[in-house]
């Protein structure tokens, strides 16, 4: 079990974790080839196969299901010991893994940049995706959600900044058509539907004076990514449903009408969060640090 060591664990779960060599080999930061062989010098130490390989999929075998369920929480109790070591260090250094939504990367990333400057031994991996992940399983330190999503069990602290949502459509568009001044004239079959990660679609969240409306486009379009929605509202397409900042700069410059802004009141916004830890690393405690420091001074009361 020398031979294999830490990494070699560590790519045997990726590999079970991602269903596939090349979406591992990608997390890990390492190629394909050189995954491969650290999987199979690990399956030989062993005297087993791990994995069932095609070349159309990877799966585990009974041994190799049996291996990762037994060898997951031992590794992460090996990461926890690793970060209790680190963090009797008075440097910061070391590596970070934080899980965002796209929107919260997006605001994140510039306070990453400013810890990285602050921090020069720190390494950041900032993945964003739109499914709402198990950081613990799949071996995140952070996670970065609306506060709404946030898990339970999870230690969260906001991030200061509150959310709206927008409701936009183009000049060209409104020129067409008479323009909502209340969430029941939106002309449903001319709104664009969108899909959320887990496959339903995104009911449209109104409020004036403390009364909620929920609102259900019937478009004729479904999307699952805001870029395309936006791109398809600046062409006509119809009326578009958006987190604020994904939309500001095209509200400021004209290109897009903002709607219904009295019915979009602020929500809550972004959260970190992490599993509760009786040891932090300096550099997890060093990055916390610096999200009060932000949230201090962009919150309302600030």
């Amino acid at each position: 079990m020398q031979e294999a060591g830490v990494k070699g664990l560590e790519a045997v779960l990726a590999v079970a974790r991602r269903g596939s060599f090349r979406a591992a080999a990608l997390e890990l930061g390492m190629s394909t080839t050189a995954l491969s062989h650290t999987v199979g010098r690990l399956e030989a130490t062993l005297g087993v196969r791990l994995f069932n390989r095609t070349t159309r999929s990877v799966s585990l075998t009974d041994a190799g299901r049996d291996f990762v369920e037994r060898v997951a929480p031992a590794l992460a109790e090996i990461r926890a010991a690793m970060d209790n070591a680190r963090s009797q260090r008075d440097t910061p250094s070391g590596l970070l893994r934080i899980n965002a939504s796209v929107q919260a990367g997006r605001e994140i990333a510039p306070l990453v940049l400013a810890f990285l400057r602050r921090h020069p031994e720190m390494q950041v991996d900032l993945v964003t995706e739109g499914r709402l992940v198990d950081i613990v399983a799949e071996g995140f330190d952070l996670g970065i959600r609306p506060a709404d999503l946030v898990p339970r069990d999870m230690i969260a602290l906001s991030l200061g900044k509150p959310q709206r949502y927008a409701v936009v459509a183009a000049p060209a568009w409104l020129e067409a058509h008479p323009r909502p001044l209340t969430p029941a004239d939106l002309p449903a079959c001319d709104c664009i539907r969108g899909r959320l990660p887990n496959g339903a679609l995104l009911r449209w969240q109104f409020e004036r004076e403390g009364d909620p409306v929920q609102f259900d486009p019937k478009g004729r379009l479904t999307l699952d990514e805001a870029d395309i929605a936006r791109a398809a509202v600046l062409d006509g397409a119809g009326i578009g449903f958006f987190i604020e900042q994904d939309v500001a700069e095209d509200i400021a410059s004209g290109r897009l009408i903002r709607l219904l802004d009295d019915w979009t009141p602020p929500r809550p916004g972004f959260s970190l969060y992490y599993p509760g830890r009786r040891n932090l690393s300096a550099g997890f405690t060093a990055f916390l640090g610096m999200v009060r420091e932000r949230a201090a001074r962009l919150s309302p009361r600030g």
